[in-house]
């Protein structure tokens, strides 16, 4: 019995751990974040970045997705998927895959590059780094976003 509790509690350890991604509310899972997307009526968030190496992506994590504007924001409107080109941390080959699948399909030819998307996959606006913060980072994914941000 014990060893069975202690494989359902890695079993969701770990589950939780992959639906975390690059910190809470995130998930590296594209067709997850899909479906949940068409479920609850919300804009995917696609964050090309490279989060090991790349310093205005590590920029845009701590001036705008670590922040509590965007946070309130994406919790309500949002479903966050990380799209990570790490140098040096791991990753599963299914992982990688996916990852270069999607930019090859969005066009990302630099980092960090953030799209949004509906729940089909369809492609609804692109930015990226932008100064000024997590206001107004919301209120520019808004106006990208027009009646449905």
């Amino acid at each position: 019995m014990k060893k069975i509790i202690a494989s359902a509690a890695t079993l969701f350890a770990t589950a939780a751990l992959a639906l975390a991604g690059s910190g809470a509310g995130w998930t590296d899972n594209y067709e997850a974040a899909k479906a949940q997307a068409k479920k609850e009526n919300k804009t995917i968030l696609l964050d090309f970045t490279g989060s090991d190496w790349c310093g205005w992506c590590m920029k845009l994590d701590k001036e705008v997705f670590s922040q509590k504007a965007f946070k309130d924001y994406a919790k309500d409107k949002l479903i966050l998927v990380e799209v990570d080109f790490p140098h040096d941390k791991r990753q599963s080959r299914k992982l990688k895959e996916q990852n270069e699948a999607l930019a090859k399909e969005f066009g990302v030819r630099g980092y960090p590059t953030v799209i949004l998307v509906d729940g089909d996959g369809k492609k609804v606006g692109q930015t990226g780094y932008k100064d000024g913060g997590d206001t107004a980072y919301v209120t520019h994914l808004k106006g990208l976003l027009g009646a449905k941000g």
